[in-house]
């Protein structure tokens, strides 16, 4: 055993002390600010269907870089002509989305169709990481890090509810029906993603119409270390609803769907139990799934409905849905094939993180696309169910109501969808929250582009305006 110096040991008691009071001094500490559940929560207002012709989207994350191909999308399919002289952005009713798409989403969700003329300038042009840290050569993000994360509430929190959201809560998204946003994050301890939407927040026993929009798109891009995670409370004292609507089937037979069922019935028992702890702890929603549809399949699963989460009556009327998965996400990376040496220990740990994220992003469209059928014929078969009077009444509404007259469509637009030197020149663009008005608007106008070149958005435009 080497014994050091009595004056070196000194010194180094002194830096370790020093080091851990700068430790308690500058942790990252992101504290609940979701409420308890209140005995009437705030509902979405309530208006009467508002046509048949529903479009949903999905915005993967991916920094600024998702956020404008996100903003360029919308921008196309405002000139994608629909039914009764309005545009497919008219007919938008559903949006998915995952941390840099959430910044897209949300102010989507708060100001609608007209607002997003203003998108480019407030949001995108602005810079996101000015108040952010970065150097890992300061002690004290060193500790940072070490605690959870480098960054907090302090210096981007405070960003995005300031100067993006301007202290807006999911109350104001609801005073919108249309779209319906779900803004999702990574449930660390469960390995689930979770929606800030209405039932997550019942599961828990909270008050989402409280709760700030700009603290659940922090959230959503809350990636592992960079940011400390987004805390919520659980308050099963204060329930007001049900667990959830209906027994969840574990299944006889050990279908596809078991394991997935197995963890949320353990989250949701855990949401519930006092002596489970009382927080959860969110991290960036690409974790789970970078286009934002996992959360769909495990709504599917818990509500154990042919049209959930549709709502019963927009799945009663609806006759043409388009379904668009929207991926800003990066292509390979790095010449490590050129030499025997390399990657370095920080690149390969940064390519780990892409590799799971990419492999998941696939998986979940592999399986979303054959699940999008399978929930297209269940609709059909519980609309062809319905009692005689309810079907009279549709009709009423809609003499050309048909119960099999239904149709789902979907499609996904991504950097590959454009010629190869495009591609790689998007590619090239970092997953930052600071980039030039050149690289903005190059997405931008490449995701337009890529709406209007896409076959299944411009025939789904061309059926729904002929009344097909």
């Amino acid at each position: 055993m080497i014994h050091a110096h009595p004056s070196r040991r000194l010194s180094v008691v002194a830096l370790l002390a020093s080091l851990l009071l700068a430790a308690c001094a500058g942790s990252p500490f992101n504290a609940p600010r979701n409420k308890p559940a209140v005995a009437q929560p705030a509902q979405r207002v309530q208006r009467a269907p508002d046509g048949d012709i529903y479009v949903a989207l999905s915005f993967s994350g991916g920094g600024l870089r998702a956020a404008a191909f996100a903003y360029g999308v919308l921008e196309g399919l405002r000139e994608q002509p629909s039914a009764r002289g309005h545009s497919l952005l008219d007919d938008v009713k559903f949006v998915t989305s995952v941390s840099g798409g959430s910044l897209t989403a949300a102010y989507f969700g708060l100001h609608g169709p007209d607002g997003m003329v203003a998108f480019r300038d407030k949001v995108l042009m602005r810079d996101g990481e000015a108040g952010l840290r970065f150097s890992l050569l300061n002690p004290n993000n060193l500790m940072r890090l070490m605690a959870g994360g480098i960054n907090d509430r302090s210096n981007f929190n405070d960003w995005l509810d300031r100067d993006v959201f301007r202290g807006a809560t999911f109350a104001d998204l609801f005073r919108r029906e249309r779209p319906v946003v779900w803004i999702n994050a990574s449930n660390t301890q469960y390995r689930l993603a979770f929606p800030f939407h209405e039932r997550a927040f019942d599961a828990i026993c909270s008050d989402l119409a409280s709760f700030p929009v700009s603290e659940a798109v922090a959230a959503s891009m809350a990636v592992p270390l960079f940011f400390a995670p987004v805390v919520l409370e659980k308050f099963p004292e204060a329930c007001q609803t049900p667990l959830i609507a209906g027994p969840v089937d574990r299944g006889a037979e050990r279908d596809d769907q078991y394991r997935l069922r197995l963890a949320l019935l353990r989250a949701l028992k855990d949401f519930r139990d006092p002596k489970a702890g009382r927080y959860l702890k969110l991290v960036d929603g690409g974790v789970t799934d970078n286009l934002g549809l996992v959360s769909i399949l495990q709504s599917r699963v818990l509500l154990n409905t042919p049209y959930g989460p549709i709502s019963e009556q927009d799945a009663a009327t609806m006759r043409r849905l388009l379904f668009i998965v929207v991926d800003a996400g990066q292509g390979p990376s790095g010449d490590w094939s050129r030499e025997v040496t390399g990657p370095s220990g920080v690149d390969i740990a940064t390519a780990a993180v892409d590799t799971a994220i990419e492999s998941t992003m696939r998986m979940s469209y592999a399986y979303f696309v054959p699940m999008a059928r399978r929930w297209e014929r269940d609709l059909v078969t519980w609309r062809c169910s319905l009692p005689d009077e309810r079907k009279a009444a549709l009709r009423a509404a809609n003499p050309d109501w048909r119960c099999e007259d239904l149709k789902f469509a979907v499609t996904q637009i991504s950097f590959g969808d454009l010629p190869d030197s495009e591609e790689a020149a998007l590619n090239a663009i970092p997953t930052r929250l600071k980039l030039p008005a050149e690289q903005i608007d190059r997405l931008i106008a490449a995701a337009r582009q890529a709406v209007s070149a896409d076959g299944v958005v411009t025939r789904f435009a061309t059926t729904v305006q002929r009344g097909e």
